[in-house]
């Protein structure tokens, strides 16, 4: 990756809030417009038909031998529960296994396998709303006879379908819960899960719960860590993404956007000059990233920069009044947006933190650099940007829980940004 990343969109409250520190006339940043919630449960097309894995195997059963039954009762058991799952034809696929199972005809277990497809194929349908700066993060598709052929090789199918609905723990807790308290249609609880299949049962991972304004800190699917964050205001929200992060940047330059400096810096500096910019700890630079030479800000027409005509690249000097703060945490995506320090740290202390402009502020950034890098972070001086890389890329997921598992209760979120106030319904998730 480059030294720095490229220009950002205007997400991030507190960029807004230097510039106006400076002068009380700066214009305010026009926000990006409001997310319309993308459908809960989106549906997949993928190859349903058992009939391959059967043709190449003849004479095969998968589930009506005697240590296959238990893995067929266990699935119509998991498919009686199965709309907390967002999969509203499991209580009738589950009535199918069990006939079958009573019948015990070859015929049957085709009948039980494509129960099984249609139920794992669900579970790793895609996640409606999350962008995915790292591909390899999204859940993938398996035809039926990749399904068939994993249950063949496991060990005890019983084991093998409760692995399957497990997912994770966070995933496991929320569902057990929502059961337990007979919640499994709450639209809540759904988006939640939903949101949540995403997650690896192992490893090390970064969670951004956008609902209830938290970081965690994961390993093997526990938590490691917790934080509060400051997210994106309602009219801005923080989106739902999921990426890998590979370095930490430490006294991180603040790229300002273009249409920030546009609609804010230069209208400043039109009414006092070039000047401000260096009291603002301001520069002007050939372009950002790599490569960057200092360009004199009176060579510039700031004029035309007001009105759009040209661009000029503006970024602010690390440092302690730095919006950026110590250090950021960049990641790829399609949105700006990344984790970063803050100066202004009572604004923690506050209930609600829908603050920023998208970006994710972070209460301990100190402490997530020493998670990634196994180590006490080294800061280097005041106006040294430097990146270090983190041994192994970390999966971070910014996701929107509004129900979260405690112990057998639940733990609702208010519902900031509006994206779970439609009663859905269950779907029928891996029909065609």
């Amino acid at each position: 990756m480059g030294r720095s990343t490229p220009a950002i969109r205007p997400w991030c409250l507190a960029l807004v809030a230097t510039i106006a520190a400076s002068a009380s006339h700066a214009q305010d940043v026009v926000p990006t417009p409001v997310q319309s919630p993308a459908p809960l449960l989106a549906p997949v097309a993928v190859d349903t038909s058992v009939a391959p894995f059967y043709a190449a195997r003849p004479g095969t059963l998968l589930w009506l031998t005697e240590p296959g039954r238990a893995g067929a009762a266990r699935l119509a058991q998991r498919l009686r529960e199965a709309r907390v799952d967002g999969f509203a034809e499991g209580p009738a696929l589950a009535a199918a296994v069990e006939a079958g199972l009573a019948r015990g005809l070859p015929d049957d277990d085709k009948v039980i396998s494509s129960a099984w497809v249609r139920y794992v194929q669900a579970l790793k349908r895609p996640v409606a709303g999350v962008s995915f700066g790292d591909p390899a993060l999204a859940p993938v598709p398996q035809s039926a006879s990749s399904i068939l052929a994993q249950a063949l090789a496991a060990p005890s199918l019983e084991a093998h379908v409760d692995a399957a609905v497990r997912i994770n723990p966070f995933y496991w807790a929320l569902r057990s819960a929502a059961l337990h308290k007979g919640l499994s249609d709450d639209p809540r609880v759904l988006a939640s899960l939903d949101r949540l299949r995403l997650l690896p049962p192992r490893g090390r991972a970064i969670l951004v719960d956008i609902a209830n304004a938290e970081l965690m800190t994961i390993e093997d699917g526990q938590v490691a860590d917790r934080m509060k964050v400051i997210v994106g205001k309602t009219s801005a929200q923080t989106p739902l993404l999921a990426g890998t992060i590979h370095y930490v940047t430490f006294n991180p330059y603040w790229h300002i956007p273009q249409d920030v400096t546009r609609r804010t810096v230069a209208p400043i500096i039109l009414k006092r000059g070039t000047s401000y910019l260096k009291l603002a700890r301001y520069e002007t630079v050939s372009q950002f990233g790599d490569g960057a030479e200092p360009v004199d800000p009176d060579s510039i027409d700031w004029k035309a920069v007001a009105a759009g005509e040209i661009e000029a690249n503006v970024r602010q000097r690390a440092g302690g009044n730095n919006m950026m703060g110590r250090m950021k945490f960049g990641f790829v995506n399609d949105q700006g947006i990344f984790l970063h320090d803050t100066p202004h740290k009572g604004l923690f202390a506050r209930a609600a933190r829908t603050l920023s402009l998208g970006c994710v502020r972070l209460e301990r950034p100190e402490a997530l650099a020493r998670w990634l890098l196994g180590r006490e972070p080294e800061l280097p001086g005041d106006g040294v940007e430097q990146l270090v890389q983190v041994d192994q890329g970390v999966p971070i997921y910014l996701l929107y829980l509004t129900a979260r598992p405690d112990g057998e209760e639940i733990a609702f979120a208010r519902d900031v940004y509006g994206l779970d106030r439609a009663s859905l319904a269950p779907a029928n998730i891996g029909s065609n």
